[in-house]
């Protein structure tokens, strides 16, 4: 779970923490723009949540067992063979023939990509960082390719990378 500590305050959860920010330091961009916009993020985390994060985890499942020490990979497996109900490496074979699907629900971003820079329009908005940190999740987790260079998601993507000094790539895939 994130979290920050700004001065006496801590803040735990990525929207607490969008909120936080956003109203401790008015001077800054805007992570929200308004009421509207917190509603629209919300959406947005939801359907992240039931879009992208079920198919990441199972896509990077193996990757991510991986990355563990000796005692969390055990506990790790006997985690997630428990709630997946099988072997890891079963979960991990399913990802190709999800493949397709997973890349079919994200075209309401791509139509809307297709129209504008960012979910946020013109720039980002939280928004867009709550479905870039899914994808970058995947990206620094796993070097299964979700997307094509070509699919406007993949280049809206790549925009966010670069934002603020390219933050975002300082990142070292996996």
């Amino acid at each position: 779970m994130p979290v920050i500590s700004d001065g006496d305050r801590v803040v735990a959860d990525s929207f607490a923490i969008a909120l936080y920010l956003d109203e401790a330091y008015p001077d800054r961009p805007a992570l929200f723009g308004g009421e509207g916009g917190k509603a629209m993020a919300r959406f947005i985390e939801r359907w992240s949540q039931l879009t992208i994060h079920p198919y990441v985890t199972t896509a990077a499942l193996v990757d991510l067992h991986a990355m563990q020490d000796e005692e969390n990979a055990v506990y790790f497996r006997q985690s997630r063979e428990q709630r997946f109900g099988k072997k890891l490496e079963d979960v991990v074979v399913a990802r190709d023939d999800g493949l397709a699907a997973f890349q079919a629900a994200l075209e309401p971003l791509r139509s809307m990509l297709g129209y504008q820079t960012f979910i946020g329009g013109a720039s980002p908005l939280f928004a867009d960082y709550i479905v870039f940190g899914a994808l970058q999740w995947a990206r620094i987790a796993s070097p299964y390719q979700l997307l094509d260079e070509s699919d406007v998601v993949a280049q809206w993507f790549d925009r966010c990378l670069d934002l603020h000094g390219k933050r975002g790539r300082k990142v070292a895939a996996a």
